[in-house]
């Protein structure tokens, strides 16, 4: 049995923890922002795994391709073959069939860097390390877009050096993106946190349809049993159901911010424009 002291310590501990989680997802909300207003004229839903476990291919991806859907796969390529929380994290040969299948790959930093714990200097030396490392196996290709692993609350100025380098940054939040979106801190919706009360996520669905927004789902592996941080392919697949009835366009983030950044059909043809398609890590 526990003493009335050591309760309050766990107490006190807990309530420190989330002090400490509201100051850093307020830091990284509220400084280093990119803000764009969104000119989409259709809801759009993006679907992302985050690590690539291999499950999240071979399972999700094949549920997406019953829909002839695509989505975007993050990858630490330093942790390629490996057995990590999430599962099994994918080959090198895997990151030809995502290629090949039309989804998008995107930087999850070489070694799964936490975005608030890493210092920025070294965080930046981490996406220029997966990328490099994407050149050797896959040359020509590049990282258009990217999403902060693990506390998914980048401190201010990781936020800032890392928009730099990315089409769109992707975070956490458990929300949509309406009207305006940071591309530094592109919101989105972790499948897991709602397994036990799906209804969450189908109001999210109407919402983000009702207000044209942009709801991007993310998770890790999906498996029959999976880990904390995935779902199971039935789950997974009566979210894309539903996202496919919503009428909403299903894209993966490269292919969504396009149609985010599209300038609204009254402007001249000749205004310039700078799309998702033009940036590149540099």
């Amino acid at each position: 049995m526990k003493s009335k002291e050591g309760t309050d310590n766990v107490s006190l501990v807990g309530v420190f923890e989330r002090l400490q989680g509201k100051y850093r997802r307020t830091m990284a909300e509220a400084f280093g922002q990119r803000l764009v207003p969104m000119h989409n004229r259709t809801p759009i839903i993006s679907f992302t795994f985050d690590d690539f476990p291999l499950s999240a291919l071979e399972v999700g991806g094949a549920l997406l391709r019953e829909y002839g859907l695509a989505g975007t796969y993050y990858v630490s390529l330093g942790l390629l073959d490996h057995e990590e929380a999430v599962g099994r994290i994918c080959s090198r040969l895997h990151l030809n069939d995502v290629l090949a299948q039309g989804h998008e790959l995107g930087c999850h930093t070489f070694g799964h860097c936490d975005a608030w714990d890493t210092e920025p200097h070294l965080f930046e030396k981490e996406l220029i390390k997966n990328q490099h490392a994407l050149q050797n196996f896959l040359p020509g290709t590049t990282f258009k877009t990217m999403s902060y692993p693990i506390s998914t609350t980048p401190r201010p100025t990781t936020k800032r050096q890392t928009g730099l380098r990315f089409a769109c940054c992707r975070t956490g939040g458990q929300t949509n993106n309406v009207g305006t979106v940071d591309l530094n801190y592109v919101r989105s919706f972790f499948l897991e946190q709602s397994r036990k009360d799906p209804s969450v996520i189908w109001n999210l669905i109407d919402e983000n349809s009702a207000n044209k927004g942009w709801l991007v789902f993310s998770t890790h592996d999906i498996a029959t049993q999976p880990t904390r941080y995935g779902c199971t392919p039935e789950f997974f697949f009566e979210v894309v159901r539903r996202a496919v009835d919503s009428q909403s366009r299903i894209l993966p983030v490269i292919g969504a911010l396009n149609e985010v950044l599209a300038p609204p059909l009254n402007l001249p043809k000749s205004t310039p424009t700078r799309h998702a398609a033009d940036w590149s890590l540099a």
